[in-house]
C-alpha cells in the first residue's frame, strides 16, 4: 500500500516552517502516521480528485483536510469551494488555518461549508498545540458518515 492509499490527513500549507510545526504536533499527538502534505491547492485538488501526478491513486478520501487560505497557484477558498461542490468529497471535515483574522473570510468560508476556522497563532508552541487539538478533535473524537 502506497502512502497515498494511507493519507487520513491531508495538510495544505504553502509555508514550511508552518507545515513543519503541525506536523511535529500531529506526530507528537500520535495522530500524523498517515499525513500527507501539499504545497500549494492545485496540489491539493489534484490529489483530492485524483489528477496530475495523482491520477493513479487509489480512490480513498483522506478523513480530515486541514486548509491554509493564501497560497500560491489556487488559493484555499478555491480549493474548499470545490471541495464542498462535489458529492464524493463534500462529507470530508475541512478546517482552514490561517493567518487571516478578516471577517470578511471567516463568513466566506463558513458559507461554503469549512467545518472549522482557527487562526494561526503566531507563537510557534501555540501553533503546534493549535495543530494537535484540532487533529485529535477531529481523528478522535468527531464522529463522521462513513463514505
Amino acid at each position: 500500500m502506497s502512502q497515498f492509499e494511507q493519507v487520513e490527513i491531508l495538510l495544505v500549507e504553502d509555508n514550511p516552517l508552518d507545515a513543519e510545526l503541525t506536523t511535529r504536533a500531529l506526530q507528537n499527538g500520535g495522530l500524523a502516521n498517515k499525513l500527507l502534505w501539499v504545497k500549494d491547492g492545485q496540489e491539493a485538488l489534484d490529489f483530492l480528485f485524483r489528477d496530475g501526478e495523482y491520477a493513479g491513486r487509489e480512490d480513498s478520501a483522506p478523513r480530515l483536510v486541514l486548509l491554509d487560505l493564501k497560497m500560491p497557484k489556487v488559493d484555499g477558498m478555491e480549493v474548499l469551494k470545490a471541495v464542498k461542490a462535489n458529492e464524493r468529497t463534500r462529507r470530508i471535515p475541512v478546517v482552514v488555518m490561517t493567518s487571516s483574522q478578516e471577517e470578511k473570510d471567516v463568513a466566506q468560508t463558513y458559507d461554503m461549508g469549512v467545518n472549522s476556522y482557527v487562526v494561526k497563532p503566531v507563537d510557534f508552541n501555540s501553533l503546534a498545540e493549535l495543530a494537535r487539538q484540532a487533529g485529535y478533535y477531529w481523528l478522535a473524537i468527531n464522529r463522521t458518515p462513513t463514505p
